[in-house]
């Protein structure tokens, strides 16, 4: 290999870093905020970014709860443990869903250790 194929591949290389870390910064930018909610027949856990929460006119469980009882209906994404492409759990959207106040008893703030993918 000649010392002008070496140099180029270094810069292809680094080009390729570069560009994986912003991809990375972008899926990063676009955060999304996991909530559970209590219902009469069970627990789901839901996710909503930062617009969604900028909508609602707040970023914690009070505000989706009051949200959510003053529309009277919601429609989320819910949000459950998936394998990622490498082989790590991770919190996923799995399907969007219709959230009725009537049958919503409380909305909490949901903690976890997986990263969270982002809904579109």
């Amino acid at each position: 290999m000649t010392l002008v194929s070496r140099i180029m591949l270094r810069r292809i290389a680094t080009a390729l870093a570069v560009c994986s870390l912003c991809a990375t910064a972008i899926a990063q930018e676009k955060t999304t905020k996991l909530f559970k909610v209590v219902t009469v027949k069970d627990e789901i856990v839901i996710g909503l970014d930062q617009e969604e929460l900028a909508r609602l006119g707040g970023d914690d469980a009070g505000a989706v709860a009051r949200a959510l009882a003053k529309a009277g209906e919601m429609t989320v994404w819910q949000y459950g443990v998936r394998r990622g492409p490498n082989g790590e759990p991770q919190q996923t959207p799995t399907a969007k869903i219709g959230l009725l106040a009537h049958a919503s008893l409380r909305v909490e703030p949901h903690a976890t250790t997986y990263p969270i993918v982002p809904h579109q």
